[in-house]
Parts: C-alpha cells; structure tokens; sequence
C-alpha cells in the first residue's frame, strides 16, 4: 500500500489465491499525552442519519448525514424478520471503540495505519471470516455478520466500512462486476483493502483484470463509491439472492431501487432484466439487458438473457445473434449453446440444435441435462430410437432424472411400445411424483387401453395437483362416462365447464350424459351449446335427444 513514509515491504499471497498483496511493517509514531478517549464522542456521533427510520428518509439525506450502518440494518428489518435491528450499533460501537483504544496504546492515528490494527482485530482476533457463495440471503445483512462472523464480500465491506464511519476513517466501497472491496484513500494515500482477503491489499490492476473491468469512465466501477451507491450495491444483491430464491415480488423491489440509486451499475440492470423476464415482462427485460449492455458489452451472461427475452417475444433471429454474441465471447459457455439450441427448435433448424447441443455435450460430458435435451430434439425430428438412446445416456448418468424417463415414454409412444411407456412414466413419477405431464399421459395410456379405473386414478392424482385444470376435469368426466358412472361424469364436465365455459367437448360430454341419465332438457341445452362452439355433433345425437323430448310432450 502507498505509505509516504517508506515502511519496510514484503508480498505474500493469500490463501484464495486472488493476487499479490503488501503486508506492512509500519514504525509505530508514539504520540505524547495519549488521552483513553473511551468517552470521547465517535466520528459519527450526532449524524442526522442515525435517527431515520426508512430507507426513504435515508435516501433524502445529504450523502455525509447519512449512517451507513444505520441504513443496512434498517434493510436488515425491511427484508428479514429483524425487529429493533439497531440495537446491533451499539455492538459496532464498542468494536470502533475497542479499535480507538488499541490505536491509542499502540500510538497510531486514526488514518492509514489504523488498518492493520482493524485486520487483525476483525479477521484474526474475532474470527470474521468470508463464505464463497452468497445463497442464503440473511448472509446479506449487517446484522446476520455479527451474530455468525460471516459474510460475503459486500456484507463484509459494510461491517467494515461501517466502523470506518465511526473513527473517522477515510474508507470508500468500490464495485467491479461481480465483487465489492474497500478503498482507504485520504487524498495522499490509497489502497485496496480485500474483506474476502482479511483485508489484504490488492492492486486495482488485479481487480481490473480478474472481473474483467469495461473501460468505460462513466460507469460505476472502481470509483470510490459515497455511502447511497454502496447501499444501492446492496439493493442488487438482496435482489438477486431474492430472485434466485423464487421471490420475485421482494426481488423486484430491491432492484428497482438498485436501478433507481446506480443507474450505471450493469449487474442491477441484468437482474431487473432477469426479474422481469420471469415475470412475463419481456419488453421491460430487454430494455433493460440493452442499458446494461451499454454499460458493460463485454458480459457474456447479459447476451444470453438478452437471447431468452427475445426467444419469449418470439423474435427467433434476434435471439440466435445474442445467444452467438454470447459464445463468441465466451464459447465455453454451456447455457447460450443449450438456449441456442431451443431458439433453433423453436425455428424447426433441428440439425442445427443438435449441433449446438453436441458442443456443449463436448464442454460438459457428464451433464445429464444436455443428453436429454438432445433426446427431444431427435424426437422433434421423428428419429425415436435415437431420442431414446440420448435419454438413456443421461438416465446412466443421472438415474432418477425424471424428465428423462419422461422423454424416453414419448418415444415409446410413437413407436407404439405401449408397456415400455406405461413402465417409463412410472419411472418419471417415482422420481417426480406430481409432474402432471406423466401422470396425466400415464392416465391417458390406460384410457387408450380401456382400463378406465386406472385412468380415473390418474386423472384423480392430476386434479390434486392442478385442481382448475379444465381438460383434466374433461378426461376424468370422460372415464367415468365409459364407465357408465353417469352422475360422477357429469359432475366432472360441470367442473369443466365450470372453469372454461368454451370448452365445446366437455358441453358435449354433459349433453351424452344428461341423456343418460334422462334429463333430456339439460341434454339439449348442452349439445346445442356444444353444435355453436364448434363441436362435431353427430346428427343421430340430436335427433335421439329432440325425440326424446317429443316422446316427454306427447306423455
């Protein structure tokens, strides 16, 4: 780290192996008088930002009222089950004075000297230590930090920026795509300090190069970030450990205030981008890829997600110039040749998917995934017996792998191997007992056999699963009429019918059994109803229910 006054130097490696980094060995410098100063206020005593009870009125706040703490662990509250989160300042408190009194013992100012006495107080004395995946948002908070001495780079950046904020400390969070560090930087000296590192000094060159820096001086990274774009750098990754989670609503609104706070942060874009893609918001999705592409146009992950909105809009040929943007800067990368794959489908290029998929299967020859997939495209191109073999191939890798044995059942079903169907689904089923689409195909064989109790108990597990399903009510309503169990029957088409008044078959299967069950009026309403949705009525149908009703008048 720079230091004006020549400390002796030595290069280590950290145990990540992320770079070099400079240990220093600094002379202390004794000053006279040392006061204990135990009682003296801290720098951020009396912060108009220490009193605010929302995020909104954190963002009000002129950059240097606000507390960044403060404002992290009311984030805490808002996204967590946390009540009365601030009770944690008065814990960092006593860890910035605990640091100030060390400082003063060892007669060091607070500047950059301060920062290894924080390291060693931090990472070896209290143990805080870094995880290499953020997967469980409560690791996100400040206050999770504390109670388990554990975070990833942006929670651990917080904690310590946090106490920078309470000695005075000229500390910065900087952002590169993908990371979060500390800079100290009093306008003489500056440095990298690296939380996942035990606060290690790197240099900007490593960062720049390691996550791939765009070189772009109007955006966001590696400028020294005031406290607001460090809480919107938050605000992303809430965001994006939400969207992973299923979350969507919790994700969305984080993001949103991600994008609002760091307009040019590209992660925030992509994930806003990602949300609104699952939320069926395709245009908002590409609005956004497009923004973080002008940020960063060197991130391969935001041209395949670009691809799949375009592929939900139906825009096939702009999908497959991003999903080929994506691989040719980066062609190990597995996803954009599998979503490639898809759009070609999608345009019936099915040799072409088949390809895509083959390199992909060249990258990753275990992944089970990808010779299934490969297995429905040769079964979109009627070759049965090599879609079964592809299948196979992932059932060995994978052998509980449902949507393989799925696969290989459709393929028995065109080859009309009716038992090697019925035993595949059975398969798909015992490793994914609710996927509708086997136990309503499961059904649908037995229907094809005339076994209609089994279908019935098929259609019936199908109802539990997807209880407003209309079609499903429509083929247990048909099992039952073969059956000649008339009232259940009806009951079903009235359920049908019930949940899709156009559904012409299921009008038409209460007509046959109101009939049966010689309520000639309901028949006749409902055939005709059926006739007018389109329904191919045999003439002999209503003329058998018109005499019906003739034969009643006349009686």
């Amino acid at each position: 780290m720079p230091d004006p006054e020549e400390p002796m130097k030595k290069t280590f490696r950290n145990s990540c192996g992320t770079g070099p980094f400079l240990v220093v060995a600094s002379a202390l410098i004794l000053w006279p008088q040392v006061s204990p100063g135990r009682y003296e206020p801290l720098a951020n005593d009396g912060k108009t930002g220490l009193y605010v009870r929302s995020i909104e009125q954190v963002l009000r706040l002129r950059e240097d009222e606000v507390d960044l703490a403060t404002a992290a662990l009311i984030t805490s509250e808002h996204w967590s089950d946390l009540v009365h989160g601030r009770r944690y300042l008065s814990t960092l408190d006593d860890m910035a004075l605990e640091i100030r009194e060390r400082l003063e013992r060892e007669g060091l100012r607070a500047n950059f000297r301060a920062i290894p006495v924080i390291n060693k107080y931090l990472f070896d004395e209290l143990g805080f230590k870094s995880i290499s995946e953020a997967s469980d948002p409560n690791d996100l908070f400040l206050h999770s930090v504390l109670d388990k001495k554990r975070g990833y780079c942006l929670s651990l950046s917080i904690l310590y920026l946090s106490l920078g904020e309470r000695l005075g400390l000229p500390l910065y969070g900087v952002v590169v795509p993908g990371h979060f560090f500390v800079r100290y930087d009093d306008g003489r000296v500056r440095f990298n300090i690296e939380t996942t590192g035990k606060g290690a000094a790197i240099s900007d060159e490593h960062y720049m190069n390691k996550f791939k820096v765009p070189e772009d001086d109007s955006s966001i990274y590696m400028i020294n970030l005031n406290k607001i774009q460090t809480l919107g750098c938050l605000f992303n990754n809430l965001g994006n450990i939400y969207s992973d989670t299923g979350n969507l609503e919790s994700a969305l609104l984080a993001l949103e205030q991600a994008v609002q706070v760091n307009p040019t942060l590209s992660e925030s874009r992509a994930n806003l981008g990602n949300v609104y893609l699952r939320k069926g918001r395709s245009e908002d999705a590409i609005y956004e890829y497009l923004a973080a592409l002008q940020i960063n146009p060197g991130d391969p992950k935001i041209y395949n997600n670009l691809g799949n909105a375009y592929t939900e809009r139906g825009d096939l040929d702009y999908a497959v110039s991003q999903y080929a943007q994506a691989l040719q800067l980066d062609p190990n990368f597995t996803d954009a040749y599998r979503n490639l794959a898809i759009a070609y489908c999608k345009q019936e290029k099915f040799e072409q998917a088949a390809v895509q998929l083959k390199q992909a299967l060249s990258l990753e020859p275990k992944n089970a995934g990808l010779y299934s997939q490969l297995g429905e495209v040769y079964g979109q191109m009627e070759e049965y017996e090599e879609a079964v073999r592809q299948h196979k191939k992932a059932l060995r890798i994978k052998p509980d792998f449902a949507e393989a044995h799925f696969g290989t059942a459709l393929c028995y079903n065109k080859l009309g191997l009716v038992d090697d169907e019925i035993q595949a689904y059975k398969r798909a089923l015992a490793a994914k007992p609710d996927m509708l689409a086997a136990v309503v195909n499961l059904g649908n064989v037995y229907f094809g056999q005339e076994n209609y109790d089994a279908a019935i108990e098929q259609y019936a597990n199908a109802v539990r699963i997807e209880p407003d399903n209309g079609r499903i009510r429509y083929n247990l309503g048909a099992a039952y009429a073969n059956k000649a169990d008339y009232d259940k029957a009806v009951a079903e088409y009235l359920k049908a019918v019930e949940i899709d008044p156009e559904m012409a078959d299921a009008h038409h299967g209460l007509a046959f059994g109101f009939y049966n069950l010689k309520k000639y009026d309901l028949a006749w309403k409902h055939i005709k109803i059926a006739e007018e949705l389109g329904a191919d009525v045999p003439k002999e149908q209503l003329d058998a229910i018109e005499s019906r009703l003739q034969q009643r008048t006349s009686d």
